[in-house]
């Protein structure tokens, strides 16, 4: 079964930083365009960021520039999503996701979801 697990959430204060994993259990994930996701309580699932496996091309939402950055490390079969000033407006659960196509995860529609992560911004 492919499995992808998140890790690296918390309870932080506003402008600090978290850095989530991803570890993948297949090396199949190697070729896939990995991202993340986020949803808040209430609130719709949205896009958050993504990177291709061939050129490493990046690909953010626009209130995460600038704050967050995606990596991937192919050998490990892990993404990463470093995440610095941290905001209240970031409070969210993050899911990996990931997909052969870098489309399907720009819509919104990877072919596979991690199980989340928490990620809570305090005052």
């Amino acid at each position: 079964q492919v499995q992808l697990v998140e890790s690296g959430g918390g309870l932080v204060q506003a402008g600090d930083s978290l850095r989530l994993s991803c570890a993948a259990s297949e090396r199949t994930f190697s070729r896939y365009t990995m991202g993340w996701f986020r949803q808040a309580p209430g609130k719709e699932r949205e896009f958050v960021a993504a990177i291709t496996w061939g050129t490493g091309i990046t690909y953010y939402k626009d209130s995460v520039k600038g704050r967050f950055t995606i990596s991937r490390d192919n050998a490990k079969n892990t993404v990463y999503l470093q995440m610095n000033s941290l905001k209240l407006e970031d409070t969210a659960v993050y899911y990996c996701a990931g997909d052969p196509k870098t489309m399907n995860l720009r819509i919104g529609a990877p072919d596979y979801w991690g199980q989340g992560t928490q990620v809570t911004v305090s005052s």
